[in-house]
């Protein structure tokens, strides 16, 4: 019973995928190459992909550039908010090593470190053709059973940071501590 309901989620994630697209702070390269795969020329909605304002309408959220010490909690605020099943892509070569921004002052980690990413489109930035590729790939592993949303067999709660870790090391304010 339960591989059948898998199965039936995974079906109707694949059908037709809501994007949300969630930008760190970098170059933006991949930020216009992702708007570039939704014009006409290369449609990406025939494969019923299309881009969503809210994160609480996402099937697949897209990670673009880095995150640094603050935006990083916004990034995990954010996927905490998404329906599940939904599946976390990182587009570019950013979210997946930081690249240039590796040695900078505000880089913490490279976003797989601490979320539970599924695919990796590499590029820098990746081509509009890569993307479609790289997402169509993604659909037709879900589809074969090869792969399964992290999100649904790992949480993203446990990759969560320590309240101390923001910047310059101060613990958040709590409502008790806040004056």
């Amino acid at each position: 019973m339960e591989s059948r309901t898998v199965n039936g989620t995974i079906n109707a994630l694949t059908r037709s995928l809501n994007v949300f697209h969630l930008a760190g702070s970098a170059c933006n390269n991949c930020d216009i190459e992702i708007l570039d795969a939704l014009t006409p020329r290369y449609d990406l909605e025939r494969f019923g992909i299309t881009l969503v304002g809210s994160v609480r309408h996402a099937d697949v959220i897209l990670l673009s550039g880095v995150f640094n010490r603050k935006s990083r909690l916004r990034m995990l605020e954010v996927i905490s908010q998404a329906p599940r099943p939904y599946l976390l892509v990182a587009i570019g070569g950013c979210p997946a090593s930081g690249l240039m921004f590796r040695d900078s002052y505000n880089f913490f980690a490279a976003p797989g470190d601490y979320v539970p990413i599924d695919a990796f489109i590499p590029g820098c930035p990746p081509k509009p053709e890569a993307i479609i590729a790289g997402v169509v790939t993604v659909i037709g592993a879900l589809r074969a059973g090869e792969v399964v949303p992290r999100c649904m067999t790992e949480e993203v709660a446990a990759y969560a940071p320590p309240t101390a870790d923001l910047v310059g090391g101060a613990s958040a304010a709590t409502p008790e501590t806040a004056t």
